[in-house]
């Protein structure tokens, strides 16, 4: 957490605290039928409050998680030796000595990587590795392999 959303926090607590004593000062120093009506416009303006930020989350969305598909900018990279990375789909990789490919590629299913939320890196590090942002249709990694 940055600082500035760390003082946002903190000022968001505050003045909840301090909401939360009026009303009750409110509820003991008047009559019911005011802190009552007191208590309704704290809430509805409460419930406008997180109406507001339910939208600024939808329209910001946070960093990328697990789930989430891989951002279009997303760094990518393939480290180890004959490794394969990349940023969306894949359908077929092969990294192996003498394999003998006796069926076509697999049909790619028909969903796509939509690129939701901050782009998060992708990497095939170690050798022969293989690692993608969507889906891995296929993957032969293996010497003298048929496939």
């Amino acid at each position: 957490m940055n600082a500035r959303t760390r003082i946002v926090v903190w000022a968001v607590a505050v003045c909840c605290g301090l909401v939360a004593a009026g009303l009750v000062v409110v509820a003991f120093a008047v009559d019911l039928q005011t802190a009552d009506q007191t208590a309704s416009i704290a809430g509805a303006l409460v419930g406008l409050a997180g109406l507001a930020m339910s939208v600024y989350a939808l329209r910001h969305p946070g960093p990328a998680t697990p789930d989430d598909p891989v951002a279009a900018d997303a760094p990518v990279e393939a480290g180890g030796d004959r490794s394969v990375a990349a940023g969306g789909n894949v359908r077929r990789v092969v990294t192996g000595d003498n394999v003998s490919l006796t069926t076509p590629a697999a049909t790619p299913r028909q969903t796509a990587v939509t690129p939701t939320g901050s782009p998060r890196p992708v990497r095939a590090a170690g050798e022969r590795s293989t690692a993608a942002g969507g889906d891995i249709d296929e993957a032969i990694t293996g010497d003298g392999s048929q496939a």
